[in-house]
């Protein structure tokens, strides 16, 4: 399993976004979690195309793009063009998934869909093949510093065997996809990264854990080495 620490940009010091993001890529953590939130997906309205392109230019980081928004279909080309390396959408978000991931590999991005906490994970089976990538959400969608809900790692544990099985494996393989990563969001900190990492979890996105300890760098670290 990989160790991938993805800190959200939700959580950092927007009057010092530039600062926040150089501290982030001169870090350990290999990747950067961007949350665009439209304000009718979830209750709340965040990045939009110009800020993430000030994001790209302040760092060399992996940009991990996570849009919850409605009709995702219609914006993934200029997310890409912005420097998203990787755009994750919602199952719930999306009526046609299968155009849809068309549409970001089209853009050049990885593939990721996201199910929220009362979604199961069954509900990614017939497109799961197509998928790089996975985000198990651990908290209700919309808001950061949420409390991690019980029962979250289990879900990892079923898409493991899920994506695990001979079958699933040759269906990625035809495709010219490896193993499906696994990331997880929500109330992750370092009390509970290992856990995380110990159920299967490859990408750990950390909002308030990382921005809120008073040695950031160093609190990525403890949680890649949980």
């Amino acid at each position: 399993m990989k160790r991938i620490i993805s800190p959200s940009m939700l959580s950092a010091d927007f009057g010092n976004l530039e600062r926040d993001t150089k501290m982030i890529d001169a870090s350990a953590a290999e990747w950067v979690h961007i949350d665009v939130m439209d304000g009718v997906f979830v209750p709340n309205i965040s990045f939009g195309f110009p800020v993430l392109k000030a994001i790209r230019k302040a760092t060399t980081k992996f940009l991990d793009v996570h849009l919850m928004i409605v009709e995702p279909e219609k914006y993934v080309a200029r997310f890409a063009e912005a420097g998203a390396a990787l755009i994750t959408v919602h199952h719930e978000a999306v009526s046609d998934m299968g155009g849809c991931l068309e549409l970001i590999r089209e853009s050049g991005a990885m593939t990721g869909v996201s199910i929220k906490p009362a979604t199961p994970v069954s509900v990614l089976a017939s497109y799961l093949e197509r998928l790089d990538l996975v985000l198990i959400m651990s908290v209700e969608p919309g808001f950061g510093g949420q409390s991690f809900i019980e029962g979250s790692l289990d879900k990892v544990r079923e898409l493991r065997q899920m994506a695990s099985t001979p079958e699933m494996r040759a269906a990625r393989q035809a495709r010219g996809l490896g193993e499906l990563i696994i990331e997880i969001d929500g109330g992750i900190s370092a009390a509970n990264a290992g856990a995380a990492f110990e159920a299967g979890c490859d990408a750990l996105v950390a909002g308030n854990a990382v921005f809120g300890a008073p040695d950031p760098a160093a609190e990525i670290e403890k949680m890649l080495n949980s």
